[in-house]
């Protein structure tokens, strides 16, 4: 009798699986109505995603007063990350400005995804990523995108430019010694105190240096805190709004995608604005402070045009990490770390390295007669100062020389020229005080 089989097969019932949902907004602006517009948005996506039953809620990604052209947005990176790992499944996004106004980075980032089967939906054009037309959708709808992103961009210029050729002072919101209220500008007087005083000792002789330790020994806080150094005294005598008076367009947005401001070198017209402000210093003695700076600026550099000297990049300092800087004084080159240059050898206690030591014994390791500075641009990667007079060349073949080295005395290291220059020096100052 035939035997009667029948295939049993189990019925497993599938879990279906849960989409993970995140949500991506941003606003340009950090105005309080954007902001409370972000929050809506927050509310809204965080609302939408955990009503539908097949998502799962992964979280809103916000970033505040940051624009669309600017790929630096740390949320947004995050999200990202995020999506690598296996953490989101889908992104819902307002529009395609939302995600960004650049074709390129909006398309390079949804191709992305799309690899790693993360879909991008778009609402107000009502796209999916991951759609078979989306992409070319996508690519049309970005480029619009693009170029409203830069015709904003052009009017806003439009707007500045114009307000400067008519003396008005445009997006100016911090300057130390002043305080800025709703586009009155009004003199800070504690801070317009320590300026004059800035601008007093300049001119009675004392140096950029100097005056920085001065202010960070009385304990002056700057306006937007950190220390006071060389560059920040610098930037205070060179500023010729605290004479009442502003030169308009010193720096320009060179782009609308990477919103960076370039220093105006004839590239566009600037304007001298008179009485625009309440003064702080005479313009007298601020001419007195420009004088002299032109005058150090030719002695200490010999008259030439800034340049990048052979060592420039290549020393670093083994007591703060810095790289070292080119000082011209009187002839005599020698290279110091920049934070002893800013801060002063409190902040930093490394010596400075005559440049006939560095050539010297570059010569040396180089195995080379004479110094050749595209033999050694070459081959060395670095050259490091773990203290003093110890150098260690480390070559870009992983190779590492160390070489020890000792000051002359300065009877040694003087010249004829320079010892009678000493001399006159020297009578001048007698004739001075007699």
């Amino acid at each position: 009798m035939p035997r009667n089989i029948r295939k049993i097969d189990t019925l497993v019932q599938k879990v279906p699986t849960r989409k993970k949902v995140a949500a991506y907004a941003r606003v340009s602006s950090g105005k309080d109505a954007m902001l409370h517009s972000l929050s809506a948005q927050v509310s809204y996506y965080s609302d939408l995603i955990q009503r539908h039953s097949g998502w799962e809620y992964a979280g809103v990604y916000t970033d505040e007063a940051i624009t669309g052209t600017k790929e630096v947005r740390p949320e947004f990176q995050r999200l990202l990350n995020d999506c690598r790992n296996g953490k989101v499944d889908m992104i819902i996004t307002k529009s395609i400005s939302r995600l960004a106004r650049n074709t390129v980075t909006m398309l390079e980032t949804v191709r992305e995804l799309k690899d790693i089967n993360v879909d991008v939906y778009f609402e107000k054009e009502n796209i999916h990523s991951c759609s078979g037309d989306g992409e070319l959708m996508l690519t049309i709808l970005a480029s619009f995108a693009q170029e409203e992103s830069h015709s904003v961009s052009e009017n806003c210029k439009w707007r500045i430019r114009k307000g400067f050729s008519e003396g008005e002072l445009i997006n100016l919101r911090f300057i130390y010694g002043y305080r800025i209220i709703k586009g009155k500008i009004e003199i800070e007087e504690s801070e317009a105190e320590i300026v004059r005083m800035i601008f007093k000792d300049y001119i009675e002789g004392m140096g950029y240096r100097k005056i920085s330790e001065k202010l960070r020994e009385m304990g002056v806080e700057k306006l937007r805190g950190g220390k006071w150094n060389s560059e920040r005294v610098a930037d205070i005598l060179k500023n010729e709004k605290y004479t009442g008076n502003a030169l308009l367009q010193k720096k320009y947005v060179k782009d609308h995608l990477t919103k960076a401001l370039v220093f105006n070198k004839g590239n566009l017209p600037k304007y001298y604005a008179e009485g625009t402000h309440p003064p702080i210093v005479d313009l007298e003695i601020f001419q007195r402070a420009q004088e002299i700076m032109k005058k150090n600026r030719a002695r200490y550099s010999g008259g030439t045009s800034i340049r990048k000297y052979p060592f420039t990049g290549k020393i670093i300092c083994g007591i703060c990490g810095k790289h070292y800087g080119h000082k011209n004084k009187q002839g005599r080159i020698s290279w110091n770390c920049f934070t002893y240059l800013k801060y002063g050898k409190d902040n930093c206690p490394s010596k400075q390295i005559p440049e006939e030591i560095l050539i010297s014994l570059s010569t040396q390791v180089l195995e080379i007669k004479k110094f050749d500075e595209a033999t050694f641009e070459e081959k060395i990667k670095e050259i490091q100062v773990p203290e003093s007079n110890v150098l260690i060349f480390v070559f870009k073949d992983g190779n590492v020389v160390k070489k020890e080295w000792n000051y002359k005395s300065r009877r040694e290291s003087w010249s004829e020229e320079a010892r009678q220059k000493a001399r006159e020096i020297s009578l001048n100052n007698m004739k001075g005080r007699s």
